[in-house]
């Protein structure tokens, strides 16, 4: 039975959409990974922009999270193969989003959190509870389940969402461990946003101090390592460290604006934690597959000796059950949206707004004479004097003549793009251009007998050298960027993001990837800023 895990920091990128385009589908990604429960982070997607190539797969079954504070934010979802469909399945660690049957149940004890509290853990789409029938190696049927989670980021710049992290950690402990006592197996899969020990990272900077990290200590007191004196609190087991404690550079996220990737110059923030019977007599292969791209994670893989043993039918919360997909008639209210009257006006009172009028001033239809701001097309081709000329009159016609035998029959200014008759008919009326710069004109036809032809005029494009020396004239592009002083390189372009007074300053860095500074293949310490008004 494998299991996986990855952050793949957009599901329509991964699954060949970029974003933009159409969706070309998950199941050649998904085959790819071979996994019988994938278990995927950071989706971005939205209720309202699953779209049925991302949530109903050939062969698989899934589960999705979604956040309900911000589009394009968080989220999650659970494949699992036909061979490996869960028993039950839920959304958030809290329950509040569970009103239907088929929920995996056991939360806990969550007295010490407020209901606002736990709305607001389980409002950012970063859990999915699937639970499986597995029979283990030892011939004996139990069940899995599989906790799929993507754990906030604690940001710098803002300490609220530190304190967020800690009591996420905290429900995820609640909920793991009452399933746990319930009876069974329990792995939880995902993002976890903290390099434990100092071998899952980099640069550990402040080392006296590494592990007195939050997130460190959390993970301390949760997890439970051979060797170590254990607790009734350490029931879970990193899976990868189990078998691996020692290997180092054994990293799953890199800075993509750095190209840390190239170096390996990262960090091991994903995991797949089992409990501890789990892992001493199921568990035998756990690895890090840096060699699937795709993302600036890369799929993380534990493989037990359990096989899988497939419920005969999805639980409510498969995707393939939703309205939209299910084609089953829905209200019309789901797509309706409540907009607030802002700018209309009340009841009985007389409404102000202008209505359209024609030239003239008097109120017409659309297929009435013209509204203000519209004109006749003849009157933007004017001649000389800026007022358009009645093309009907006999002076017009005697003017395209006249001009037409001054130049004798070799060139026309005013060139018609149809014959004049005498009778006064015209097809279209004659153009004022001058001729483009860069180009050459050169007339086919002139006056024949005193009637004016076809004097169309040829149009000869310059000669590509000279166009491109006039482009070079006009554009001279951005200015070359300065070389790095230790490589002599050309540096690369980058823009101060971070809120301050530097915020949108740009400047200049080394192009080299960033990399351990003892790696000579790594980027120097070269900075410049760009000056004010130029690129």
């Amino acid at each position: 039975m494998r299991l996986l895990s990855w952050n793949v920091n957009g599901l329509r990128a991964a699954a060949g959409g970029g974003g933009g385009g159409s969706v070309v589908g998950l199941r050649p990604l998904l085959e790819l990974l071979g996994a019988d429960i994938i278990c995927l982070q950071e989706t971005k997607i939205t209720r309202d922009l699953l779209e049925e190539p991302l949530a109903i797969v050939e062969g698989y079954n899934s589960y999705f999270s979604f956040s309900r504070t911000r589009s394009g934010y968080s989220g999650v979802a659970t494949f699992c193969k036909a061979s490996a469909t869960p028993e039950a399945a839920e959304e958030g660690l809290s329950g509040l989003w569970n009103k239907h049957e088929g929920t995996v149940g056991y939360y806990g004890d969550t007295g010490d959190f407020t209901a606002e509290e736990l709305q607001a853990l389980d409002s950012e789409g970063r859990a999915v509870i699937t639970r499986h029938r597995i029979r283990t190696s030892e011939d004996q049927e139990t069940t899995l389940t599989v906790i799929n989670v993507y754990c906030p980021r604690a940001d710098p710049d803002k300490p609220e969402r530190g304190d967020f992290k800690l009591r996420f950690y905290h429900l995820l402990q609640c909920r793991a461990e009452a399933i746990l006592k319930a009876g069974g197996h329990v792995a939880i899969m995902g993002d976890i946003n903290t390099a434990h020990k100092r071998i899952d990272h980099c640069d550990p900077a402040d080392l006296e101090s590494f592990q007195e990290h939050p997130g460190r200590r959390w993970l301390d007191h949760f997890l439970w390592e051979p060797g170590k004196d254990s607790t009734d609190g350490e029931l879970f087991v990193d899976t990868f460290r189990f078998l691996h404690p020692n290997q180092e550079e054994a990293y799953t996220c890199w800075c993509n604006v750095t190209g840390s990737r190239q170096l390996n110059y990262g960090t091991r923030i994903d995991y797949i934690l089992a409990d501890r019977a789990l892992a001493l007599s199921e568990l035998v292969e756990a690895q890090v597959r840096a060699e699937v791209l795709g993302s600036d994670h890369c799929p993380v893989q534990a493989v037990l000796k359990s096989t899988c043993l497939p419920a005969p039918r999805c639980p409510p919360l498969c995707t393939r059950f939703l309205p939209e997909f299910a084609g089953t008639q829905q209200k019309l209210s789901r797509f309706l949206v409540k907009v607030p009257r802002t700018g209309l006006p009340e009841k009985g009172q007389k409404r102000d707004w202008a209505e359209p009028r024609a030239v003239g001033g008097s109120k017409k239809s659309r297929t009435g004479p013209l509204q203000k701001g519209q004109g006749d097309l003849r009157s933007f081709f004017k001649t000389g004097n800026g007022r358009a000329e009645d093309t009907d009159s006999p002076g017009y016609k005697s003017k395209i003549i006249q001009k037409a035998e001054d130049t004798g029959g070799k060139h026309s200014v005013e060139t018609p793009g149809r014959v004049v008759k005498d009778s006064g008919e015209e097809d279209i009326a004659a153009i004022t251009l001058p001729p483009a710069e860069g180009l050459r004109t050169e007339p086919t036809v002139g006056v024949t007998n005193g009637e004016v032809m076809y004097c169309e005029e040829e149009v000869v494009p310059a000669k590509p050298k000279q166009s491109a020396a006039m482009w070079k004239s006009l554009l001279s592009g951005p200015p070359r960027p300065p070389c790095c002083k230790v490589h002599g390189e050309p540096c690369v372009l980058r823009t101060v993001k971070k809120q301050g007074p530097n915020c949108g300053r740009r400047f200049y860095v080394c192009a080299r990837p960033l990399g351990k500074p003892s790696d000579p293949r790594t980027r120097c310490d070269f900075f410049l800023w760009a000056s004010r008004g130029n690129p």
